[in-house]
């Protein structure tokens, strides 16, 4: 280790941003990866004595700290069959105009490796979460197609055999359309002796910014580097200084956490005696949802704000403060909090003006100090607030009353309304809700680490724009406290300085590569929008993990045989399967002697008149024949309504809704329930539904507008039963 760090060290004190070829291949064989022979020279005159210990045939390479992409500046010679074609090939790149023109160290020259499949292993540091190791196929596959998986360090064993499976052109590796099987172990070892617990990135994390082994020349051989390029992370540093740590308090995650979530006083800073200001807003918000405890409007000269007793200060309360409400003006804060004397617990600040402008950086870092010196904690700034319906708390207007399974954690404010409000009407409830904006004290997952130990929680969602502590995070993430899936809504998911990165890896890395590799390797999911988020956090309130089974075979049963059609293609692309029902479930079905047009092959295709039959309750026979003869892993019911305008009395949608209650009573835990109502959008049927939406989630029973809303967030729930699974084993 201290020779591996030498060659940093040296790098440095020479001026260089990056190792050279040689030292790059001495760090990697300091870790174990196999790199060829070879000896470095300075020019054309050392070249035939050095090759003399080498064997032919040879490759000739530049060495300049100025020159990254050798082969751009015909820097790489192949295939030299002796000494005087070595020389030759010297004296050639010596001539070329970009090599003139650089700072030229030597030449290396190694002993040519014999043909094998080409594999690119890399890493770059990503600025959340740290080193991300990737492999990829070498050539078209990563320069074009970008066949690559990225893994967030450190890595097991199983990580790096399922990078190798999630490449398009795995099939390559094992010798497909004739070609040569390679070992694949060997792959599996390189990766992990630079990405494991105890490999090159994990000891050397702070130093490398960008890798690349491109390429790994991989046989039925073994595997050996025929390049490297390592990339030295900058020394320099202008950051602020860093806040402390706040004290352990000697609490436990639960009791830490309930005076925010169930606060007993409250504290309001900057409601106005003469003008309806966010803090006059909230205030009035939580009269009318009947918070039960204290609440103190803090005023430096009134008696009075809102019919409230005010106090001067926040020292100056009858009660401690569990949770203060705060929206001044941010440079009047620090002072607020440092004067607190430890009465305060929780600081909500929703003042914008600090590190989410240049200016405002300083004031971030005086902010946290200051918490620290008045004794509290900080959620933001440059947030909206809380919704705890436990704690009769909220920022949004006549939100839902009732305590939900659905934990939120939000960095934009305003998303938190949208998740709350569009929630509402969906259906989800919710265990709570924080924005914590620039979360400069308290951060996502000190939340996170709540919402796990929250009896109470379910499911969390997050919608996150970027983690300070993202190292942090992924830890809690692969935790034995992570027994809940979380759902991650992303925000700004464009590639990051890709236009500056020096090695294929960091070109291909990007922010989303790091979230992806996240989801990968931990207990939550990735969607790309807020109907897709809250579709998602719907399906796992209301439905129960199986991991020892995970979702695969789909029962489709509903009017419409076109949406049927397309469905079966939809959910196919999801890897969800609605096969056709084996001879003994046909049979069954076909006995009940259903009107003409009903078809029973999966997806079953009822129309109208047959779902009138029986006042809806024919349903009821159908399913529990499917679950007598066969074992579907999730049930889909879709109802168009529009259907069933106009034909008469019999509306058998309430009794259907009652049929689907009634199959999870007797058949519990057998399968998945989804319920589709499809609606034109009139007005009229948006009426119906919304009752009906209603009905169904009363037993429990997730409520989607379309089959491919439904379909899509049953594959967020198969997808979190494979991780599940794979955790367990």
């Amino acid at each position: 280790m201290k020779d591996t760090l030498n060659l940093i060290t040296e790098a440095r004190k020479a001026g260089r941003g990056s190792l050279t070829e040689a030292e790059g291949k001495q760090l990697l064989e300091s870790f174990g990866v196999r790199a060829p022979r070879s000896v470095q020279v300075k020019g054309a005159k050392e070249a035939s004595l050095a090759v003399r210990d080498l064997k032919a045939p040879y490759v000739v390479k530049v060495v300049s700290p100025d020159i990254l992409h050798k082969s751009d500046a015909g820097g790489v010679k192949l295939n030299l069959q002796g000494a005087d074609e070595v020389v030759d090939a010297i004296l050639s790149m010596a001539n070329q105009p970009l090599i003139r023109e650089a700072n030229v160290e030597g030449y290396l020259i190694e002993e040519m490796l014999p043909r094998g499949q080409e594999i690119v292993v890399g890493a770059v540091r990503d600025p959340y979460f740290g080193p991300m190791v990737m492999v990829g196929l070498g050539g078209i596959f990563v320069e074009v197609l970008k066949d690559v998986a990225f893994r967030i360090c450190p890595i097991g064993e199983q990580d790096a055999w399922q990078m190798l499976a999630e490449l398009r052109g795995a099939a390559i590796l094992d010798g497909a359309r004739g070609g040569e099987a390679v070992d694949k172990k060997a792959i599996v070892e390189v990766i992990m002796r630079l990405a494991g617990p105890d490999g090159l990135l994990m000891a050397l994390d702070e130093e490398l910014t960008e890798v690349d082994i491109n390429p790994l020349i991989v046989s039925s051989a073994g595997a050996i580097a025929a390049d490297a390029r390592f990339i030295l992370s900058s020394q320099d540093s202008d950051q602020l200084a860093t806040v402390p740590d706040a004290p352990d308090d000697g609490l436990s995650v639960i009791d830490r956490y309930t005076p925010l979530f169930q606060p007993n006083s409250i504290a309001v800073v900057g409601a106005s005696t003469t003008g309806v200001t966010m803090a006059n807003t909230f205030i009035r918000r939580m009269k009318a949802y009947g918070f039960p405890g204290n609440m103190y409007p803090i005023h430096p000269k009134a008696d009075e704000v809102e019919g409230l007793k005010a106090y001067p200060s926040l020292a100056d309360t009858p009660d401690p403060i569990d949770y203060a409400y705060i929206a001044i003006g941010s440079k009047r804060i620090p002072e607020l909090l440092a004067s607190a004397n430890g009465r305060v617990k929780f600081a909500q600040v929703l003042s914008s003006g600090f590190g989410e402008i240049e200016e405002g950086k300083a004031l971030e870092q005086e902010l946290v100090k200051s918490a620290r010196q008045g004794g509290c904690r900080v959620i933001g700034p440059n947030c909206l607030g809380m919704y705890s319906p436990r704690g009769r708390v909220t920022f949004p207007v006549n939100p839902p009353e009732e305590v939900g399974s659905v934990g939120i954690i939000s960095q934009s404010g305003g998303l938190g309304t949208d998740i709350i409000k569009r929630g509402q009407w969906r259906g989800v409830r919710f265990s709570g809700v924080v924005t914590m904006g620039n979360s400069a004290d308290l951060g996502p997952s000190d939340l996170l680490e709540y919402y796990f130990s929250d009896p109470q929680t379910k499911v969390v969602g997050l919608y996150l724009e970027g983690v300070k502590d993202g190292r942090r995070l992924f830890e809690l993430l692969n935790s034995k406290e992570a027994t809940k899936p979380v759902v991650i809504l992303k925000g700004g998911r464009s590639a990051q300085g890709n236009a500056a990165a020096a090695s294929h890896t960091g070109a291909l890395a990007g922010d989303q590569r790091a979230w992806e590799a996240l989801c990968q390797q931990t207990r939550c999911a990735m969607v790309s929008s807020v109907d897709e988020f809250i579709d998602t956090l719907l399906a796992f309130q209301n439905t129960t993990l199986r991991p020892e089974r995970p979702t695969r075979q789909v029962v489709l049963f509903g009017n419409g045989g076109g949406t049927g059609v397309l469905a079966t293609d939809y959910f196919a692309e999801l890897g969800l399967n609605i096969d056709p029902f084996a001879a003994e479930t046909r049979a069954t079905l076909e006995a009940l002697e259903l009107p003409p047009g009903t078809s029973v092959a999966n997806p079953i295709d009822a129309p109208v008149g047959t779902l009138q039959e029986e006042n809806g309750w024919i349903a009821g026979k159908i399913l529990d024949r499917v679950y007598d003869t066969s074992n579907p892993d999730a049930i889909v019911m879709h109802l168009n309504l529009a259907s069933f305008v106009g034909r008469g009395d019999k509306d058998p949608v309430d009794n259907l809704i009652k049929v689907a209650e009634h199959v999870q009573i007797t058949h519990p835990g057998r399968s998945h329930f989804m319920l589709v109502l499809r609606s034109d959008g009139s007005q009229e049927l948006d009426d119906i539904k919304r009752k009906y939406r209603q009905q169904a989630l009363a037993v429990g029973i997730p409520v989607y507008d379309e089959v491919t809303n439904a379909a899509q967030a049953l594959s967020v729930v198969q997808a979190m039963e494979v991780r599940f699974a794979a955790r367990q084993r």
